[in-house]
């Protein structure tokens, strides 16, 4: 009780010894993320305590951010939309935006953990591995010297991936001083490697530790979930050995076996499109083997008649 009332008198007292954060409407955010490269948005909403702590902590760090953030200031948006592709939970989300990556603060209401947060975190936490630079870096099947690796595969196309942005941005924040966390771009740059440990669809993280790796499978996307995971959770997964990296070979062989795997899926969704066209292909495979049988027939045929033809000729010169 006697915490919630200090607690009170200090977002009271702020607000008379400092003025409140520029609000911004989202057009107004989306210029910002042109223009600006370093700086805080507070999503806030009506009638919430929380928001009204947080926007008194940013007043009264104006100075602060400015000194150590590189210039960066603090700004609100009130009950906006874009608050879904930075924090699961929405309102109130204090949200760190470094060269375009967002970072969402996940600790207390609190100024030193506040200002903390954003200093240790100037610059984006999250390693992009591709194909190139994953066993090198990650010493995945050689002996994982590199650390730990929590990984992220995503795609451009998919949209939770990016609404987790912010969030990984998190996770890799709470957890660098343990351990490396990344993300790799399962249909682009990091394709191969996605095929390697059998990544089939996106988000998937994977969570590599002395060799083996373990999937994570919890349906929550939150930064404590993550975070619980790759400390000690993980041990509850199946442990997989890291298969070493593919040669062309492997590569040509897994591509193979991906369409065969395709075909039904493939064949139905055509059939039921277009269904003369799958009649076409039909008639037309039927065709190149009827016309690939008949060949083969005629050619034994034609040697029969010239071994039968042979054989007379050879008879009738013996007479």
């Amino acid at each position: 009780m006697i915490k919630a009332v200090i607690l009170l008198l200090f977002v009271v007292a702020g607000s008379f010894g400092e003025s409140g954060l520029e609000t911004v409407n989202d057009d107004e955010l989306v210029k910002r993320f042109h223009s600006h490269n370093n700086f805080i948005v507070l999503f806030s909403k009506p009638n919430c305590a929380q928001c009204d702590q947080y926007e008194s902590i940013l007043s009264k760090l104006k100075q602060e951010l400015a000194d150590n953030l590189d210039q960066a200031h603090a700004i609100k948006a009130i009950s906006s939309s874009m608050v879904r592709l930075y924090s699961p939970s929405k309102e109130p989300a204090v949200v760190y935006f470094r060269h375009g990556v967002p970072l969402l603060y996940d600790g207390p209401i609190e100024v030193d953990a506040l200002i903390g947060k954003l200093v240790q975190n100037k610059d984006p936490n999250v390693k992009e591995l591709s194909d190139e630079t994953f066993e090198h870096l990650t010493q995945a099947s050689s002996g994982a010297t590199t650390g730990d690796w929590f990984i992220m595969f995503y795609t451009g196309k998919c949209v939770d991936c990016q609404r987790l942005t912010a969030v990984w941005e998190a996770v890799a924040a709470d957890l660098k001083t343990r351990m490396n966390v990344a993300r790799v771009d399962m249909e682009g740059k990091g394709k191969e490697t996605a095929t390697r440990l059998k990544v089939r669809k996106a988000p998937e993280f994977i969570f590599l530790r002395q060799g083996k790796y373990y999937r994570y499978e919890i349906t929550k996307y939150d930064i404590k979930s993550f975070v619980s995971f790759a400390q000690e959770w993980y041990k509850n997964a199946k442990g997989e050995r890291v298969p070493v990296p593919l040669t062309p070979f492997d590569n040509l062989v897994e591509l193979t076996v991906e369409h065969l795997k395709n075909l039904p899926e493939l064949y139905a969704k055509l059939y039921a499109d277009y269904p003369m066209v799958v009649y076409a292909i039909g008639a037309g495979v039927l065709f190149v083997i009827g016309g690939f049988v008949l060949a083969i027939a005629l050619a034994i045929l034609t040697r029969i008649k010239a071994a039968t033809r042979a054989k007379k000729e050879t008879e009738r010169k013996a007479k």
